[in-house]
């Protein structure tokens, strides 16, 4: 990390010290007229008086320095781009396979995994609940040969950084990932994955839950401890508000649910003996991007904040990687619309744009089609094109924190932190995040959220162009489908079913048999679902170990 200014005075010095930062390839920050682009812009010494301009430095700071509201890297995209990595998972592992690869070769420096419902739930494909859900939104993945055929021809060595939707199966991806790349002779120390690994989310907003969760909890948890001593680089662990906006949720309680269940990981990380600073480093923020755009980039500068008070100030963290939060944001979905589709074009575009000038990390974009289907090739290639537009045409990358010192961002960044923080602390008269999921309170704010949102549209109070205003009867839309078939579900459970004939079956039930010890005797379950999954072990079966133990979530009425 940079040294911090000790002054007011030497923040031109800060800049120009930085002003040579730029984005391999870029030709200069200038402007396409040839006008110079500082690397930092902060107001002159006039503007503010001495007590004011202290009160600024404090509050806003400047990038790569504490607080961090104006972005985590001093140089931000003049330093280096966010990672650009798409959403993939089709029908089955190999069309997988294939979409990554050609991803890979478009320019996308990352993927994402993902995931179809059956895998997300721990269900195999032969499962009888897996029937028409195989393949559907994403990838099965039941066993090491799936994954294997997966990372089939990938250099994994040259990959920013993998990502996979994994929730209530942290462990278990962490397992297929680690065993699959070293059937193509990769160590896991070659590269890197970000695990979303979030499971207190399901229990209110997307509903992929195996335990209850309790259990849940330190399963989730598992994967923390063991990325802290065995895989460091790896990121082990998302705390989630994207898919509680995506369910409904305003901006803030998108933020204040996510931070109050990473408070509920972060305590269970530290009862089991680690310290802040082994994993906090790690961890990421997913957050949405959504159409208000002033509003989404208050949003992550507020966010930034609220995880450095939080991390530093309230869990004592000394390592100043620790304070800064990293983002990680995927567009609204919820936001894309399935009639006219291809106005999400222009939606995603300025959804990502909220993004970049709020200084994520890490951005994923929505494809026009995902309304209505798992994506086309052409709609990926697009939804991935808008990205590479937004970074090397329009000029954003050019200074950091671009809409800083505005008086409507700043103002409203201090608005959403303080009502981040007010709502957080209303989780906690709930019992804290466990027991208001158990309750079905949080649950029920979503709904609550959720419902006025949909009256909203339905009443023409918010404008959905060409749904809900300036609508036309035309559609000419061709979609070229990506889709799964009664076919590759056949396929899939015979496959599955094929594997547990050739198999050593000995082994697999003396790893699963240790697998329930491990779960009863509450010792990190990691090392066993390893050895499971290595020995050919299917995710139905390592799951269906663990709730011979812990048994299976059943979401009451009120959720």
């Amino acid at each position: 990390m940079p040294e911090s200014p000790p002054d007011w005075l030497l923040l031109a010095e800060w800049r120009e010290r930085y002003a040579s930062r730029l984005v391999p390839g870029e030709t200069g920050a200038v402007t396409n007229s040839g006008l110079d682009v500082d690397a930092l812009y902060v107001p002159d010494g006039d503007d503010l008086t001495e007590a004011g301009r202290s009160a600024y430095v404090d509050r806003i700071g400047t990038p790569g320095e504490a607080p961090f509201t104006r972005g985590i890297w001093p140089g931000m995209y003049r330093e280096r781009l966010w990672v650009m990595g798409q959403y993939s998972g089709a029908a089955s592992p190999k069309a997988t396979n294939e979409r990554i690869r050609s991803l890979l070769a478009a320019g996308q420096r990352g993927f994402s995994v993902a995931l179809d419902l059956p895998t997300q739930n721990g269900l195999d494909s032969d499962h009888e609940l897996a029937r028409g859900e195989v393949g559907k939104v994403g990838v099965p993945i039941d066993s090491r040969i799936d994954m294997e055929e997966l990372l089939e021809g990938i250099d994994l060595s040259n990959v920013a950084q993998i990502r996979t939707t994994a929730n209530a199966i942290g462990p278990l991806a962490v397992a297929l990932f680690v065993v699959g790349a070293e059937a193509h002779g990769y160590s896991p120390t070659d590269f890197k994955v970000m695990l979303q690994n979030d499971v207190l989310k399901e229990y209110i907003a997307r509903g992929t839950y195996v335990f209850p969760p309790e259990a849940g909890l330190r399963f989730s948890v598992d994967v923390v401890e063991y990325c802290s001593k065995e895989l460091p680089h790896w990121e082990p662990i998302e705390f989630c508000g994207y898919h509680i906006r995506d369910s409904g949720s305003t901006a803030v309680q998108e933020l204040a649910i996510a931070f109050a269940h990473g408070r509920a990981y972060i305590d269970e990380a530290l009862r089991r003996g680690l310290a802040i600073d082994d994993f906090a480093h790690s961890a990421y923020l997913f957050l949405s991007a959504d159409l208000d755009l002033f509003e989404e980039v208050a949003k992550f500068r507020a966010a930034r904040r609220i995880w450095h008070d939080l991390i530093r100030k309230q869990y004592g963290a000394t390592n100043p990687d620790s304070w800064a939060a990293k983002i990680f944001c995927y567009t609204l979905g919820g936001s894309q619309v399935a009639k006219e589709p291809v106005n999400n074009i222009a939606r995603i575009a300025y959804q990502a744009l909220a993004a970049v000038l709020g200084g994520v990390q890490t951005l994923a974009t929505s494809s026009y089609d995902e309304a209505i289907q798992l994506p086309s090739d052409e709609a990926v290639r697009i939804s991935l094109r808008t990205q590479q537009i937004l970074a090397y045409e329009t000029g954003v990358t050019r200074t950091a924190d671009p809409l800083g010192g505005s008086y409507f961002v700043e103002a409203l960044t201090d608005e959403i932190e303080k009502a981040v923080l007010d709502y957080m602390a209303v989780i906690e008269e709930h019992g804290g995040p466990l027991a208001a999921i158990e309750s079905g309170w949080i649950r029920g704010e979503l709904d609550d959220a959720a419902y006025k949102l949909a009256w909203a549209f339905e009443t023409g109070a918010r404008t959905q162009v060409g749904v809900n205003r300036f609508s036309t009867t035309d559609e000419d839309v061709t979609f070229r489908e990506h889709r799964s078939t009664v076919e590759t579900e056949r396929l899939q459970i015979e496959r599955v079913k094929s594997l547990r004939s050739m198999r050593d079956n000995t082994a697999v039930t003396r790893c699963l048999d240790q697998l329930r010890a491990d779960a009863r005797a509450g010792t990190n379950t990691l090392p066993s679902v390893i050895d499971a999954i290595r020995n050919y072990a299917t995710v139905g079966e390592v799951c269906g170990a663990l709730a011979d133990v812990w048994g299976r979530h059943r979401a009451s009425n009120r959720l």
